[in-house]
């Protein structure tokens, strides 16, 4: 089975446009953006190649949209797809790894293969995850988040899949702008569940 052709991903895309607009609040319209991610990108069949999955792996993606919060010190997780619940609020320190390169550097990033990278750590509770991407998105010229999406499969992502991603992280900065995204991660922030990724390390 193929990648989504660009009319089957412009369909994906404004299908989650408008689930995010009507959702009831931020990070429900975040989720259907990620949902969109986790289920529209990459190359379904990257877990059937070999060297995809290694023995005693499988073939699953997650997603989520990290905001960086008031105080600057973490990347926070919401709208989470695919991580276990523990980790609903789970928090990388702003300067931690890919996530971080992303702020720091205000560009998306592609890991195609997390195991040629030495930069890839591993931030889900449940395994590591084969192939990654991450892209920001802004408000007033600052970078507000990024959405991101991985898989267990190596190879799943491509220059496609990042270029993809981009429009869903253009419609975050809308729902962030229309929601009063500021407003409403002051309120959540620090969360009582905040899953702190440097107490775990």
């Amino acid at each position: 089975m193929p990648r989504l052709t660009d009319p089957e991903f412009d369909a994906l895309l404004l299908d989650a446009a408008a689930g995010a607009a009507a959702a009831e609040d931020l990070e429900r319209a975040f989720a259907a953006l990620t949902a969109a991610a986790r289920a529209g990108l990459g190359d379904p069949d990257a877990a059937a190649a070999p060297g995809g999955l290694k023995a005693g792996e499988r073939d699953y993606r997650i997603g989520g949209v990290f905001l960086v919060t008031p105080d600057r010190r973490y990347n926070m997780l919401v709208a989470s797809a695919g991580f276990p619940p523990e980790q609903r609020r789970l928090c990388i320190p702003i300067d931690w790894n890919h996530p971080g390169v992303v702020v720091a550097d205000r560009r998306p990033v592609l890991v195609a293969n997390t195991d040629a990278d030495a930069g890839f750590r591993q931030f889900l509770k449940t395994s590591r995850m084969g192939s990654s991407i991450y892209h920001p998105f802004f408000a007033g010229g600052r970078l507000v988040g990024q959405i991101v999406a991985a898989s267990q499969a190596r190879l799943t992502y491509d220059a496609t899949d990042l270029a993809r991603l981009g429009r869903l992280a253009w419609s975050a900065a809308l729902s962030w702008a229309s929601r009063s995204g500021e407003a409403w991660l002051a309120a959540d922030y620090p969360a009582p569940d905040l899953w702190r990724a440097e107490e775990h390390a």
